[in-house]
């Protein structure tokens, strides 16, 4: 069996790409959870909050199907990440590099193909509830989704309807405790709509491509009882890559924490933020279990293909900071990942081959699904990644741009052993990860890795011309500081 792979049960031992016809499709795509606050993934995890997490239900999906633990997004940002998903390609491509209402944005354009008029057309019953980040042009119901719930306006106006008050807001962007009992939180609220259209779907009688976007566990962390109190803030240890001095790195790193007026905070400062930040991640996981359990109640579990990810990371402390930008740190770029489908994804099996995991689940959705991907999709299927079907990825290329605070364009390439940041205007950056997992120091001058350096340097080159990245203009040229 390739190195990459391995069965965690006794069995075949086989993972293979097999024919399912039209299966279901029950996709779960959350916001900025980090892939080390997921149960299954702490033995693969450095040492910090992840010892202390409890997701039995995204554990119990692993169990069932393959878990991805060397997935990375394209882009650490909400909206081009999602646009990457829905068009199949890389943001140099669909061009929607920032969030709305921020300096550049603009959504996918019309004429790339995307997943929803792909599945509409194909006799799928789509439907999209909860997070939409403008990523398309108008909505989903734009482009053939048979049902659309926002969330944004969606939640609040029902929450009001319920004479609740509004979701507190008086701690910012830090999180606090919601007064309503849990079952008229927004995560609730979601999983409701999410239930009830892969009803729809089943009623129907057409296969179903449902897809819940909860903006969870995204700050603010909002939590009701008990979850809100579930974990003790002074029990949580640090973050490994929280002890940084920030020493030769891109100095609007520090901005960052300035911004969030977070610089010089001790871990005692930070640890109720991250108990909320880990409760939330329990209450979600709960209502994927009720999900996983409405497929077996409905008869449809063994037909439905069920995915767990979401767009990108949080540093919730990490590196000092919170949030995610301007940093290519694996605290926002390595994802959790994991797909269901029995009988063609073998049970309790771990796949370590790198994945782009926004490219390549909207290539793996096409081919369950048995629709021709067009040109444009340019992601591998993970059911060829788990069949060997070709060779495994030697290293990933991402991307960013900015956001918020301004437009600031990075590049990033990781091997198994070295990560090269590019920051054109800006210091570079090397990170050693075997002996440096926690990307704490930074060799970009250290003459010992000029070789090292070039190789990375030449294999971001190629990704970025396949990429069609605006970055390989004519006048481009790497800082060479050391030479090889």
């Amino acid at each position: 069996m390739n190195d990459h792979i391995r069965t965690l049960a006794r069995g075949s031992g086989r993972s293979y790409h097999g024919e399912v016809a039209s299966p279901n499709i029950l996709f779960i795509h959350s916001d900025q959870h980090r892939f080390d606050c997921v149960g299954v993934n702490q033995p693969h995890a450095l040492d910090g909050p992840n010892r202390l997490v409890k997701t039995p239900n995204l554990d119990r999906l692993a169990g069932d199907g393959v878990n991805f633990t060397s997935a990375y997004t394209p882009i650490p940002l909400c909206t081009p990440a999602r646009a990457c998903f829905l068009t199949g390609t890389w943001a140099s491509i669909h061009k929607s590099w920032v969030i709305p209402n921020t300096l550049g944005y603009r959504p996918a354009p019309d004429e790339l193909p995307n997943l929803y008029r792909l599945f509409s057309d194909a006799g799928y019953r789509v439907a999209h509830i909860a997070k939409y980040h403008k990523e398309l042009t108008g909505t989903p119901l734009d482009h053939g989704a048979a049902f659309y719930q926002d969330e944004e306006d969606g939640y609040d106006e029902w929450r009001a309807e319920q004479g609740l008050e509004k979701r507190p807001m008086t701690n910012g962007f830090w999180g606090e405790t919601d007064d309503v009992d849990e079952d008229m939180g927004r995560i609730a609220w979601g999983a409701r709509h999410t239930a009830d259209q892969i009803k729809a779907g089943v009623d129907a009688g057409k296969p179903f491509f449902v897809r819940w976007d909860p903006s969870e566990p995204h700050l603010p962390n909002i939590v009701s009882e008990p979850w809100a109190s579930m974990y003790e803030p002074g029990e949580v240890p640090p973050w490994p890559s929280f002890p940084d001095p920030l020493t030769n790195k891109p100095p609007m790193q520090r901005r960052t924490r300035e911004r969030w007026e977070c610089e010089g905070w001790d871990w005692e400062q930070w640890q109720p933020v991250v108990a909320r930040y880990l409760g939330e991640i329990a209450l979600l996981d709960k209502h994927v279990g009720k999900l996983l359990d409405l497929l077996d109640e409905l008869g449809v579990a063994d037909d439905t293909l069920v995915v767990y990810s979401t767009d990108h990371g949080d540093f919730c402390g990490g590196h000092g900071m919170n949030d995610k930008h301007y940093c290519g740190y694996d605290d926002i770029l390595h994802v959790p990942l994991i797909a269901r489908l029995p009988g063609k994804l073998d049970a309790n099996t771990e796949c370590n081959r790198f994945v782009v995991h926004e490219l390549d689940l909207a290539k793996t959705f096409l081919d369950a699904a048995g629709i021709d991907a067009p040109k444009s999709f340019v992601g591998r299927s993970l059911f060829d990644e788990v069949a060997d079907v070709e060779p495994a990825r030697q290293d990933v290329f991402m991307q960013y741009s900015g956001t918020q605070q301004g437009r600031v364009d990075q590049r990033y390439l990781r091997d198994r052993r070295w990560k090269y940041v590019y920051t054109p205007a800006a210091t570079d950056e090397l990170y050693d990860l075997e002996n440096d997992p926690a990307e704490l120091t930074n060799l970009i001058d250290d003459p010992r890795y000029a070789n090292e350096l070039h190789h990375l340097r030449e294999r971001m080159m190629v990704s970025m011309k396949e990429a069609k990245d605006p970055l390989t203009g004519p006048l481009w040229k790497w800082p060479e500081r050391i030479q090889p």
